[in-house]
């Protein structure tokens, strides 16, 4: 039997629950996007290489797996901060975390990647996984994740392959789809160097381990 098509309202609806999930639906999506991403969020933090006393964030944080991570990565008087512009992501996370919060081991901030809330070098690592679709300033955003970035610290931007979110019904919506090229290249300009790492989860995956140029 041929797979009926999915109606346009319900791929316009998930294509902007997955920008920022909000509403009645919000804790669906945001398990789905947990165990959607579960294999790169991990090997994001992963890539950090962390001691365990480092300032890190997860900027754009979603279901809140990257916080977990982070916690558990940082148990030696390091500090998790978690980005995020959805208000029903931030109250998930609150409740999930309430003794984290209250210790200081976790600081929840609402905004988006343009406008961070740190001080100049304040931060020795950030993971940023699926996120820069929703993004539509580029520089902007960049210029903001090298400023915040200590002179020794380590950023992770993961996004899709680009020919694969392509095909995804879904992202004709909310999604802006760049080539990898171009997403180096804006890092590049921001005053980052780029180590691309090819990874294969549930689609084709690059791990993008920034450093201050």
């Amino acid at each position: 039997m041929p797979r009926l098509p999915v109606p346009d309202v319900l791929l316009r609806t998930l294509s902007r629950q997955l920008g920022g999930p909000s509403g009645p639906l919000s804790p669906l999506v945001a398990r789905m996007l947990d165990k959607g991403n579960g294999t790169e969020i991990t090997a994001a933090v992963g890539a950090l290489d962390l001691t365990g006393s480092e300032e890190v964030a997860d900027i754009g944080f979603g279901g809140g797996l990257g916080l977990d991570l982070l916690l558990d990565q940082t148990r030696d008087g390091g500090r998790v901060h978690g980005i995020e512009p959805s208000k029903d992501m931030l109250d998930r996370a609150r409740k999930a975390h309430r003794e984290q919060v209250a210790a200081g081991r976790l600081a929840l901030h609402e905004a988006g990647m343009e406008s961070l809330p740190f001080t100049d070098g304040a931060l020795d690592g950030w993971i940023s996984v699926n996120t820069v679709y929703f993004v539509q300033d580029l520089p902007s955003a960049f210029a903001e994740l090298r400023r915040v970035l200590a002179p020794s610290g380590r950023g992770v931007l993961g996004i899709a392959d680009p020919e694969w979110m392509s095909r995804q019904a879904f992202t004709k919506y909310t999604f802006t789809v760049r080539p990898v090229s171009d997403v180096v290249a804006a890092l590049a300009t921001a005053g980052l160097s780029v180590e691309q790492r090819t990874m294969q989860g549930s689609a084709p995956f690059r791990l993008l381990v920034c450093r201050p140029a």
